[in-house]
């Protein structure tokens, strides 16, 4: 009779992380957090896709083959209240009306119940691109929502 092994237990497996607990970090001039603009509502984006090419093969042209080619990001969007004095909203409006941009670095981190980091994203060279505010509407009691809209050169996944 053979003995059985019972694997140990993971509480990664049993209880999977909820999104709704994270934080973002902007890294003034590439290295220092900036402490004040850590709170958002939503975070999008976090995605990666490799773009292909299709070559054909000779002779029959029976089959094709689909060769990787470059890897292709969308923007990382953060939406979040309208925060007033905000040292990223400065920048913001900066890049907006001058065209001068200064490319920082964005972590994205996931945290647990305790609130600490199990799983991040570093965005790199990260730019802003987009920038809107919420309709603003005399008939609905609602908060005043910036959707920032960031490029970025690439970025990392972390796992922590």
């Amino acid at each position: 009779m053979a003995n059985k092994i019972n694997p140990p237990e993971l509480s990664i497996t049993r209880n999977p992380p909820v999104g709704f607990h994270f934080a973002v970090v902007f890294f003034i001039g590439g290295v220092v957090p900036n402490p004040l603009d850590i709170r958002f509502k939503k975070v999008s984006g976090l995605s990666t896709e490799i773009e292909t090419e299709t070559i054909r093969e000779g002779g029959e042209n029976l089959s094709e083959h689909r060769l990787p080619k470059n890897i292709k990001y969308g923007n990382l969007s953060l939406e979040r209240g309208m925060v007033i004095g905000s040292p990223l909203n400065i920048e913001f409006n900066v890049a907006m009306t001058t065209m001068k941009f200064a490319p920082g670095n964005v972590m994205v981190t996931l945290l647990n119940d305790q609130s600490i980091p199990i799983a991040g994203w570093l965005f790199i060279k990260s730019y802003p691109v987009k920038w809107a505010v919420s309709d603003l509407d005399a008939e609905q009691n609602g908060i005043v929502v910036d959707t920032m809209e960031l490029a970025y050169t690439r970025f990392r996944i972390l796992r922590i």
